[in-house]
């Protein structure tokens, strides 16, 4: 079971592979002139507090981005990564972790356009001043909707460009979560054939997650799935062990830039032998090439 309020599990290892990947499509975006939007269909709060508040009930962000914080090996696309969290935080301590609008709306250019969505009345409220916050003068780039994110893509897709990234990562903590995320992403498809949409799936002891990607695979779209596993799943069956994030559409680059940098997040975040990683792709023609990459169990530190 998960909680709702993104801020219980704010800067833990699934935010780290979230936003790692979601830097990269960004800056691939950012490599042709025309404008695009970003569609965020569960928006979150926008920024979090790791030394106050729910963060500290759990403190997941100490399994997660504080292990990545002062190391001096890192990887060029993590170290991207982690120096625009660096940005998001003075005097060089972690003390706030961004939300998804943020990483969005400081990346994107001046011709892109941001959609969010989100249904929880606090959080609606917390990301509206945020992002007022931190990006005064630039309210005509964005618009933030109270509203279901499953319910209201259909709104904005296709969006006038004809690019786009759509961003799909609800917290499951209903159920019927799973079966919306299918649901939106063909309906999706079927609208925006040549988006990107970034899904991002817990990795559970349920079977349900797992369930949730074999039925992405069968989509009739090219696909990139990458998967990080952190420890053994907990014996009372509670709580994340990892996380997926599968990308349909997605960039040439990305399957290269991972294969790079998965092993060294495991060494980093894992926890136990039974931390990894999976990393394949596949498409309309060919679902399963090639055969999935897996990481070492060993060398974590």
């Amino acid at each position: 079971m998960l909680s709702y309020r993104h801020a219980f599990h704010a800067g833990n290892h699934a935010d780290v592979l979230k936003h790692l990947v979601l830097v990269q499509l960004l800056n691939y975006l950012n490599q042709k002139d025309k404008p695009y939007w970003v569609v965020d269909s569960h928006a979150g709060a926008g920024c979090y507090a790791l030394d106050a508040g729910y963060a500290m009930k759990n403190r997941e962000y100490e399994s997660g981005i504080s292990r990545l914080w002062s190391r001096q090996d890192i990887p060029a696309a993590v170290s991207e990564y982690i120096d625009l969290v660096r940005g998001f935080n003075a005097n060089g301590k972690l003390k706030r972790y961004p939300g998804s609008p943020w990483f969005a709306m400081r990346l994107m250019r001046e011709a892109d356009r941001l959609r969010l969505f989100e249904l929880h009345s606090s959080d609606v409220e917390l990301l509206k001043k945020e992002l007022a916050r931190n990006f005064a003068g630039d309210e005509r780039r964005y618009v933030i909707a109270d509203s279901d994110g499953f319910a209201s893509l259909k709104s904005v897709l296709p969006p006038p460009s004809r690019r786009g990234l759509v961003l799909i990562d609800p917290a499951y903590e209903d159920k019927h979560d799973y079966l919306h995320v299918i649901a939106a992403a063909k309906d999706g498809l079927a609208r925006f054939a040549g988006g990107t949409y970034a899904l991002w799936v817990p990795q559970l002891t349920r079977s349900a997650p797992r369930q949730l990607i074999e039925k992405l695979q069968k989509l009739p779209a090219d696909w990139l799935h990458v998967r990080l596993t952190v420890r053994a799943p907990a014996e009372d069956g509670f709580g994340m062990h990892g996380s997926s994030m599968f990308v349909i559409n997605p960039p040439w680059t990305l399957a290269a830039t991972l294969g790079q940098v998965m092993p060294w997040l495991v060494a980093a975040l894992g926890c136990d032998e039974s931390a990894g990683f999976v990393l394949e792709q596949g498409s309309a023609t060919a679902p399963h090439s090639p055969p999935p990459r897996r990481a070492p169990v060993h060398g974590r530190s």
